[in-house]
């Protein structure tokens, strides 16, 4: 018989505080003011959704200057470039040439950077870093410097292409995404005996894509330069014989510290060179290995456990992304390159920020422009206690839905707002993680599970509406990624509710020789099966 669908009150509470936005370091001038995109109330636990889980390429991000600035380019024909050194300790860079801009770095006497303008009035410096725009600095407190510009290949540095290899991209087309496309986290990695099965249940349930952890340390740990690819063949391989598209999180395991040159950003150009030898060996050409369509930079840099265990920081994500960015298209122009997604959270503080603060200054960072950077912008979209069509104003005024605008799904479309304010309209949001939880366990969670009447026939339902919602409202939206497909390892202990993310899965976690059905898989085997004017053979009713 046809799951029927049990409507529940929803209740959460949730106790605010006042939570502070600042920061900056020593300088003759005031301290930034608070982030327009700050919202001052803020939850005193704020749960978090951050399960373990991921043409032509311009040479570098274009570098910007700000309206009412005057750019100074080098001389080509003496090779000489200008540099900014920094003549003060704790030199507040800012992401504006203005006193109100907020701190995207620290810098003491004797750093250097390359000059990419100056202000009007003279007083603030625009400064590079990497390759790509860094911020503004007050000139009062630097000394504008030439040297003779880094000839290609010289050192240790790795000069980056100047564009894409040009001539025939293969017969694969650019990747696209329908909007809104359809798909699921899946945990094939290590458990190879439940594979196929998996692979089949998302080809079956009408998914067309599927997200998939392509872990650094898994492929890379051995050493620089020392890739095992036999895991990441097979996984190519058999979703590409299904005809389902890949998106490849790009990370590390969370607990992993110090890979490769240090934590982000530091090993931003190891992780370059590793994210361009996965798209070279999967770049979609004829005789490539195999297939990988679109690649997610990391997961979560707004918080500090996901960042190094640093305060996370927008401009040095920007660069990370950009690098990566830089070393796939050189290695498949046709690859999409979506920038990580962030985790909604209230706080904004040394271990987190709120994700539309994060995204504004990413976007201030790039210049105001994400060409070079990104291909989609990459977003976290967890429904909590609220369903799918709530506005996020409601969530916000009411306690029952957890006094935050992020508490509703649609939240989603105030990151799109970011995108609008920057012009950046032409691209699509890819959502990388979402859905609803009925743990009935795990404080964090519950509060939005089984303490807010969520159970897996109301999960059922409310994935199914946000698909719904999405088709008739985001026509910006690509891929919608549902968390999640089980993860077998979650049965190690014999016991999967300890594991919050058990609770979020679709189906049961089950040996090979089973297949433990949850609402959330059927009903959306249904739906998606539909749209093809096809019917789910796990269907009970047929």
């Amino acid at each position: 018989m046809r799951y029927s669908l049990r409507i529940t009150s929803l209740f959460a509470g949730a106790t605010l505080l006042l939570a502070a936005c600042g920061g900056g370091g020593a300088e003759a001038t005031p301290t930034p003011t608070k982030t327009p995109m700050a919202q001052a109330a803020q939850p005193a636990v704020t749960p978090t959704l951050a399960p373990a889980s991921g043409g032509e390429a311009p040479a570098q991000p274009p570098a910007e200057t700000a309206p009412g600035t005057t750019a100074t380019a080098p001389d080509a024909a003496s090779v000489v470039e200008k540099i900014a050194r920094v003549t003060a300790d704790q030199l507040n860079i800012r992401s504006e040439p203005s006193t109100t801009g907020s701190v995207v770095k620290l810098a003491n006497t004797g750093e250097s950077f390359p000059l990419l303008g100056e202000s009007d009035d003279g007083q603030w410096l625009q400064l590079g870093e990497n390759g790509a725009p860094l911020g503004w600095g007050a000139a009062e407190y630097m000394a504008i410097e030439e040297r003779v510009a880094q000839a290609p290949g010289d050192g240790n540095v790795q000069t980056p292409p100047t564009s894409a290899p040009s001539g025939n991209t293969g017969s694969f087309a650019p990747a696209t995404m329908s909007s809104p496309d359809y798909g699921a986290q899946v945990f094939v990695w290590w458990r190879e005996e439940i594979r196929d099965r998996d692979l089949d249940l998302m080809k079956e349930g009408g998914f067309n894509w599927i997200k998939q952890a392509f872990s650094w340390e898994s492929i890379e740990g051995a050493g620089r330069g020392q890739y095992d690819w036999s895991t990441a063949d097979k996984i190519v391989t058999h979703a590409n014989e299904r005809d389902l598209k890949i998106l490849a999180r790009l990370s590390l395991d969370p607990d992993l510290q110090g890979f490769w040159a240090g934590d982000p950003p530091a090993n931003g150009d190891a992780f370059a060179e590793y994210a361009g030898a996965l798209a070279a060996r999967y770049n979609c050409q004829p005789g490539a290995i195999g297939c990988i369509q679109a690649y997610q930079i990391w997961n979560e840099p707004n918080l500090a456990r996901e960042w190094g265990g640093k305060r996370p920081n927008p401009a040095e994500y920007a660069q990370f992304l950009g690098k990566a960015y830089r070393a796939i298209k050189a290695a498949n122009p046709n690859a999409m390159v979506i920038s990580a997604g962030m985790a909604p959270t209230g706080d904004n503080n040394d271990v987190a920020m709120p994700d539309d603060i994060f995204y504004d200054q990413m976007y201030q960072a790039m210049g105001g422009d994400s060409t070079g950077y990104f291909d989609a912008l990459g977003v976290h979209g967890a429904g909590y206690a609220a369903p799918p069509e709530l506005d996020p104003a409601e969530a916000a005024s009411n306690p029952k839905y957890g006094g935050y605008r992020f508490f509703a799904f649609r939240h989603v479309e105030d990151i799109r707002a970011i995108m609008e304010k920057y012009g950046d309209t032409a691209k699509q949001i890819v959502l990388l993680e979402f859905g609803w939880t009925f743990d009935p366990v795990n404080p964090a969670y519950k509060w939005h599970g089984a303490d807010a009447g969520i159970d897996k026939f109301v999960q059922a339902d409310y994935l199914v509406r946000a698909y719904k919602y999405a088709a008739d409202n985001w026509p910006w939206v690509g891929l919608m990624s549902v968390l999640t497909m089980p993860n077998l390892a979650w049965l190690d202990d014999g016991n999967g509710s300890d594991e919050e993310q058990y609770w979020w899965a679709i189906m049961e976690p089950s040996p090979i020789d089973a297949k433990e059905w949850r609402p959330a898989y059927i009903e959306l085997c249904i739906y998606l099966n539909s749209l093809d004017g096809q019917r789910c053979i796990y269907d009970p009713n047929q």
